[in-house]
């Protein structure tokens, strides 16, 4: 537990210093209708060596969807035993757990689009949207981290184990390095949303394995 709560406050607080820089360092009028953005020098280049692919963003977005689907397959889980039980109590911790961290990571993603920090490189349908930090990145790493830690408590069956973590590992990598190279966000939203994401995540992980330690020592 100890040791999740230490990596989830590290990462929180590299997530919080490093939208400070974002906000302080080389910040240039750069970006469309002369929009300002931090590590402008790094930004652009990064943006001009990629170039921009509106097939992988689209594939990409579409795809999206996949970690919202993880999100309301849980939360038919939680459904079923709320109504087994008829007892919110005795439903799952884990799982009502996962419902306030899902919850975190949406307030996580409107805080970031009433408070924009960076806008994208480009236009999306001729409107200047806010990038930081990359919202589908923060769904993605948000979400499916929770699938293979689920699994893991709920399956015995190594089989589909392995498959939950190959899919997740193979599906993530994919949606991260598409994100990044199709042009859409800055580099460093890309790097925020996987701060934030992990940090967010080892919450979640730290406060399910301080519950099952309560538990342990009989503690209601």
């Amino acid at each position: 537990m100890k040791r999740n709560l230490t990596t989830a406050i590290f990462l929180l607080t590299a997530f919080a210093f490093w939208t400070v820089l974002i906000m302080l360092v080389d910040v240039q009028a750069v970006g469309p209708n002369n929009a300002k953005v931090g590590f402008a020098a790094f930004n652009t280049w990064f943006h001009n060596l990629t170039g921009v692919h509106w097939t992988l963003y689209t594939v990409t977005d579409w795809l999206g969807l996949v970690p919202i689907f993880v999100c309301l397959c849980f939360s038919c889980l939680g459904a079923v035993q709320l109504i087994k039980s008829r007892s919110l109590f005795k439903v799952d911790a884990d799982i009502l757990l996962l419902g306030g961290y899902y919850i975190l990571v949406i307030f996580g993603y409107l805080f970031f689009e009433m408070v924009p920090i960076n806008y994208r490189p480009i236009l999306i349908d001729g409107f200047l949207e806010a990038s930081y930090p990359s919202s589908t990145t923060l769904l993605v790493l948000s979400v499916m981290p929770t699938l293979i830690f689920q699994i893991n408590r709920r399956s015995h069956n190594k089989t589909i184990k392995n498959v939950v973590i190959g899919f997740v590992v193979l599906f993530s990598a994919f949606m991260v390095i598409g994100r990044l190279i199709s042009g859409v966000h800055w580099a460093t939203d890309i790097i925020g949303s996987v701060l934030l994401s992990f940090g967010l995540f080892k919450l979640y992980q730290s406060a399910v394995t301080a519950i099952d330690l309560r538990r342990e020592n009989g503690v209601q």
